[in-house]
């Protein structure tokens, strides 16, 4: 009995100093990337496009500009509490909150992180894992439900016996010595670290088409409130100059109410116009990360300047080279080559040791020192069809991605022409409403004089008024055109944060 009862009481210690079977009943499995790398496009994008003016048209406008925000980018956090705002916004300034605070800049950083997080976690698994356990055993055990069935005369077997328990320190260790599949993990991992990092670098190019586009666009708004105003007054001074030739009978009620009627409608038109700038100043500070009012004044005035010259050849050889994008999708065409290299590597033998050493005994007092080590091969021979599928899977992943990289770099050569297109165009029209602008005024003035001379109605002088306003709309319109295609360019290019300075003029 009591040597019978002795086996039982070391069967439990003898497995707490070997432990479990090491390792797994499978190998590493590769880890499977989504099919689409293009994972910027989930959170918004920025476009600024020019398409033709309508050719119903009676000014010489022939280019309508237009910014497109969509997503994550037409928006932020809060900021102003961080960075104290002083209620002068200038360009530089916007574009420093912009890529601080705008959602979309946001975004790319933690997907920057996560990603990072996710490669230290695929190296996890070929570092040295170390754990220590410290496990009290207190415990009974059924001999008969053992299966021990001894019987000797003049006594039997007790069904149960115990209790009796056991204390054990241990720590343990286990570390990969070849697993393929593991390192191809890990380097995929690491490649869309890599990816993620240059969409972080690519998303701040797009904050800074989005957030100085708006800048520019609200710059032309309030350069449209300033000349409606011009008109606003000289239509009242018309006005009243009517109202009281009418009193005197030296003009006729008629030339007295066209005059009324185009005071109303310039005063109406400035009202449309001062809606237009405060949503788009609303807009502009939703970008980064100010309260989302029109409570503040932007500063800076962009002028008309000729862009720096540059060959199309030299603008698409600098895009190639320089666009993060496109090395972000290099890079998820990296990472998924190395996913099914991982795939390949399941068919492959791993190679892995384990160990522990600790104390064992009935109480901390009297412990034993014991220690095991062990390796590992395993090789595998048939998992169900496993391997097969995460290597149809990654292959698919591989092709997808190698297609949307190929699709890219079409797409910026589409965007560098494009952009170049519209800087050229752009620029002709600022010369051509320079030039209308300038014909207009000298119009207004002669028609003036023939006006208060009494050789012709007021019609004409009015006329000629609206002129003047359709032409100055026409050069504040050129000139956002022309800047945003210099912003565009510098975009396509893939170097807008550096050429901000020199493309815009700016300090």
């Amino acid at each position: 009995m009591a040597l019978i009862a002795a086996a039982m009481m070391t069967a439990a210690p003898v497995f707490a100093q070997f432990g479990p079977p090491a390792g797994q009943s499978q190998g590493t499995q590769a880890v499977q990337l989504p099919l689409s790398g293009r994972t910027a496009q989930s959170s918004g994008g920025v476009k600024a496009t020019e398409s033709p003016a309508p050719s119903t048209t009676a000014t010489v406008n022939t280019l309508n500009p237009s910014l497109q925000v969509q997503g994550a980018y037409a928006g932020s956090t809060s900021g102003a509490a961080k960075m104290p705002f002083s209620g002068k916004l200038s360009l530089q300034e916007a574009i420093q909150r912009g890529l601080s605070y705008n959602l979309g800049q946001t975004g790319a950083t933690n997907a920057l992180r996560q990603s990072q997080g996710q490669s230290k976690v695929a190296l996890s698994s070929l570092l040295p894992n170390i754990n220590g356990t410290i496990n009290e055993n207190f415990q009974t055990t059924d001999l008969r439900a053992q299966g021990f069935r001894f019987n000797f005369p003049g006594f039997s077997i007790p069904a149960v016996i115990g209790p009796f328990n056991y204390i054990d320190f241990r720590a343990r260790v286990s570390q990969s010595i070849f697993d393929l599949a593991a390192i191809n993990n890990y380097r995929a991992a690491n490649d869309v670290a890599n990816a993620n990092r240059y969409s972080a670098q690519d998303a701040r190019d797009l904050v800074i088409l989005a957030v100085g586009g708006t800048y520019l666009q609200t710059i032309a708004a309030k350069a449209r409130v300033a000349s409606e105003e011009g008109q606003v007054k000289s239509a009242n001074a018309v006005f009243e100059q009517s109202t009281q030739q009418l009193a005197q009978g030296v003009t006729a009620k008629v030339d007295a109410d066209r005059n009324e009627v185009q005071t109303l409608t310039h005063q109406q038109r400035l009202l449309s116009l001062q809606n237009d700038l405060a949503k788009l100043k609303i807009n502009l500070a939703r970008m980064i990360g100010l309260p989302a009012n029109d409570q503040y004044d932007i500063t800076d005035d962009i002028p008309f300047t000729p862009a720096a010259p540059m060959t199309l050849d030299d603008a698409l050889a600098q895009a190639f080279q320089q666009r993060a994008d496109l090395k972000s999708a290099d890079a998820q065409v990296r990472a998924a080559e190395r996913a099914r290299a991982a795939a390949h590597a399941e068919r492959y033998p791993s190679l892995g040791v384990t160990g522990d050493y600790g104390g064992i005994g009935v109480n901390p007092n009297q412990l034993q020192t014991t220690y095991t080590a062990q390796a590992s091969l395993k090789i595998p021979i048939w998992q169900g069809g496993r391997a097969e599928g995460d290597i149809q899977q990654s292959d698919a992943t591989l092709a997808q991605r190698r297609a949307e990289y190929e699709d890219l770099k079409g797409q910026i050569e589409s965007d560098v022409r494009s952009a170049f297109l519209d800087l050229q165009a752009s620029a002709s029209q600022v010369a051509v409403a320079q030039r209308n602008l300038q014909v207009t005024r000298e119009s207004l003035d002669l028609t003036r004089q023939k006006a208060e001379a009494g050789v012709i109605d007021n019609v004409q002088f009015v006329q000629a008024q609206e002129a003047v306003t359709d032409a100055e709309f026409d050069y504040i319109n050129a000139v956002f055109a022309h800047n945003v295609a210099k912003l565009s360019l510098a975009r396509a290019i893939g170097h807008a944060a550096g050429a901000l300075p020199e493309v815009l003029k700016v300090p």
